[in-house]
């Protein structure tokens, strides 16, 4: 028996806004009730894809909880930046869009690429980011990496932009549920997602290209969950393993399945989510 998703959420407010000179596309979920005064939850999003395909995770979130999501520079619907960027300055960039939201402080959950992202905020940014949620992710340049014909596949947005091809490789770089419904990657790709021009993507590579987070995992000073899939073909589990022991506030929640389980297993994710983000900081 799955849960089904709890609708008495303020509803979600998507628009387009100038953030250091970029047209952004952003949605916000205000926080309501018990979460009305408190941070709201940023989610950074996998590579070439806009934040629509995080919407079941949501759907799956405790409805009063604030929520801000965003498509990253040159994907969905927001505008291509005129040079590649590094994580860094993408780190500032988000950093200034959520005080143009008005948001001082905010937790934050990273997927995937997104996760990188995440680790950068909470380094470069601790005094604004709360807590840390790090979901099938590694950390970049200095991990153990996928088998290179995972990697070769992941190397262009052709999945992006053929369904037929995403439903025929779903199952190899994805794992989990995608081995045996290989049409659900295809579906949660191009049902209701922007991929933006070829061009964001490749920047979005370049971004993480000799990045890492190895160096300053101890110096991370937020509660963390890391997150990941005992079948994940991107993301080897033990990658998960070692961000949690190197984070000195991290605990490690490995589940069975693969890379996308956030989304397509929300019903039993999101609640473990939900759990670490209500738990009291002994620290405050």
């Amino acid at each position: 028996m799955t849960a089904e998703p709890i609708r008495d959420s303020a509803p979600d407010r998507v628009r387009t806004i100038s953030v250091r000179g970029i047209t952004a596309r952003v949605s916000v979920r205000p926080g309501v009730g018990r979460f009305v005064n408190e941070p709201p939850l940023l989610l950074c999003n996998g590579i070439g894809v806009s934040f629509e395909v995080l919407q079941n995770f949501v759907d799956h979130l405790d409805p009063h909880r604030g929520v801000v999501r965003f498509d990253v520079p040159g994907v969905g619907g927001s505008a291509l930046p005129p040079a590649p960027y590094p994580i860094s300055a993408l780190a500032l960039w988000v950093t200034t869009l959520m005080s143009d939201l008005g948001y001082r402080r905010f937790d934050v959950l990273g997927l995937s690429w997104g996760g990188g992202l995440a680790q950068q905020l909470a380094v470069q940014s601790w005094r604004r980011v709360g807590r840390v949620v790090l979901v099938a992710t590694g950390t970049g340049a200095l991990m153990v990496p996928a088998h290179p014909s995972v990697l070769l596949k992941m190397s262009t947005p052709r999945r992006h932009r053929d369904p037929e091809y995403a439903a025929s490789i779903a199952a190899d770089i994805y794992g989990g549920t995608m081995r045996t419904h290989p049409e659900k990657g295809s579906r949660l790709l191009h049902a209701a997602t922007r991929s933006g021009p070829k061009r964001g993507y490749y920047y979005q590579l370049a971004a993480m290209a000799g990045w890492t987070s190895l160096p300053f995992l101890r110096l991370l000073r937020q509660p963390t969950l890391v997150m990941g899939g005992t079948d994940d073909p991107i993301i080897p589990a033990v990658n998960p393993r070692m961000q949690a022991r190197l984070i000195p506030r991290a605990r490690l929640h490995l589940y069975e399945g693969g890379h996308l389980d956030l989304v397509t297993a929300a019903e039993t994710l999101a609640p473990v989510v939900e759990q670490f983000l209500l738990e009291p900081d002994p620290d405050v």
